[in-house]
């Protein structure tokens, strides 16, 4: 989100920042209540769906559960025509990118959260670019069911092992603080140099069949950031959850809710809670916006398809896996592995996925199966491009490396179903 006039990164307060946004949409929107944090609006929740702020103040949509794509899609369509409404009012953008494109680190507005002071101050002693990660990325994430410990081990294998294809068809954000990176997803990039003890490739979920009980291990020995304590939280100088668990911390024993906040602050590739959550995309073009989610979708929910997809991607084993991930990252679908390119293994999964969906069958009003949230993906993986291989090539000659014609090619419009430069 940035002020339409300057390109900039909205502040929280203001006439034109973010709280007023919040109070906006609760104005013209009667389903959202506020959220409040110190005295401070800091989110909208309906009960089944919220917006939240992240540190730089990106916007948040987590949607209600959905058992069908087609559900998500109504829904995003919803939120995107609501912040658009209330964003066009007050001057604001919200760009389909997968970094802030503009705004250096030095100018980036902090959320009103302590949550976020905390992570802040620990990140930037953790790595180099952890608080980049904070105030500039966006990404889109899918988040899917599981049977049983069994389907949830071949499913994060599988989604782990596609971290690097995900990357490569979704790179996004190629340009940070106004000049070009050097790299297709300089997000992906970003996530190497944040925290290496809670992020990145687990090598157990290749290894190890007790799924559950190896990532607890991996979990409680993760340095917490905070304890919840009477409504307010608590910096706990870096003391492990297993720590905590065998001797208390500050007269305090752990709850399962302590627990809860504790997975939430894992950033491995794909994160395990009640639900697997598939966190290496960059975040999209609307147009773009489903068609990871659907991909993991249709190879997720389909036996047959899981194997397959599994048969593509197992030969990459989790030492090999950072370093064609910084491949994809750098290279996107060009990135060459082997005998392959990614272009070439994500148009072998991408038909994986579409059987999958094809085999499920589930039909919107039009009679639309979810196949159709793959069809622009398969337009762009067979000219062997991605959001930031057209991005780069305009800032390379039309834009003329003018950060504010990428603004405005990237900024979500009401008239069309993407931001699409």
């Amino acid at each position: 989100m940035v002020d339409a006039s300057t390109g900039e990164g909205v502040p929280y307060d203001g006439p034109r920042g973010i709280r007023r946004l919040l109070e906006e949409i609760l104005e013209h929107s009667k389903h959202w209540e506020g959220v409040y944090e110190d005295g401070a609006l800091i989110a909208l929740s309906d009960g089944l769906a919220s917006i939240t702020l992240e540190p730089g103040g990106q916007f948040e949509m987590s949607g209600q559960q959905c058992e069908s794509l087609h559900c998500v899609n109504d829904e995003l369509q919803r939120h995107v025509d609501e912040i658009l409404k209330v964003g066009n009012l007050l001057g604001l953008k919200f760009l389909g990118l997968g970094i802030a494109p503009k705004t250096p680190l030095s100018r980036t507005p902090w959320m009103p959260k302590r949550r976020y002071q905390i992570m802040r101050q620990i990140m930037s002693q953790t790595g180099q670019l952890g608080t980049r990660m904070m105030g500039q990325t966006a990404t889109v994430q899918g988040n899917f069911d599981y049977a049983d410990e069994r389907d949830a081990t071949i499913k994060m294998r599988v989604g782990m092992a596609m971290g690097p294809v995900l990357v490569a068809v979704s790179a996004n954000s190629p340009i940070v603080d106004g000049a070009a990176t050097g790299y297709q997803s300089f997000r992906s990039h970003i996530w190497t140099d944040t925290d290496r003890a809670r992020c990145g490739f687990l090598p157990f979920v290749f290894t190890n069949e007790s799924l559950f009980s190896s990532y607890t291990d991996y979990a409680l020995d993760v340095p917490m950031y905070f304890l919840a304590r009477r409504g307010e939280l608590h910096e706990v100088a870096g003391a492990t959850f297993r720590t905590f668990l065998e001797v208390g911390l500050h007269g305090e024993r752990p709850t399962l809710a302590d627990w809860a906040l504790h997975l939430t602050t894992l950033f491995p590739e794909v994160r395990l809670k009640s639900y697997l959550e598939i966190r290496s995309a960059d975040s999209q073009p609307l147009d773009l916006m489903l068609a990871t989610p659907a991909l993991m979708k249709g190879i997720f929910y389909d036996a047959d398809c899981l194997a397959a997809a599994w048969d593509v991607v197992r030969q990459w084993t989790a030492t090999e896996l950072p370093a064609l991930q910084d491949e994809a990252a750098r290279h996107g679908l060009a990135a060459k592995w082997r005998r392959h390119t990614l272009k070439d293994y994500s148009l072998e999964l991408l038909e994986i996925g579409r059987t999958g969906l094809g085999r499920q069958r589930i039909l919107d009003a039009q009679g639309n199966d979810e196949t159709v949230y793959l069809d622009r993906l398969e337009e762009e993986l067979r000219r062997g491009e991605n959001p930031a291989t057209r991005i780069i090539r305009k800032w390379e000659r039309e834009w003329g490396g003018q950060v504010n014609r990428l603004i405005d090619a990237t900024a979500y419009r009401a008239s069309r179903a993407a931001g699409d430069p």
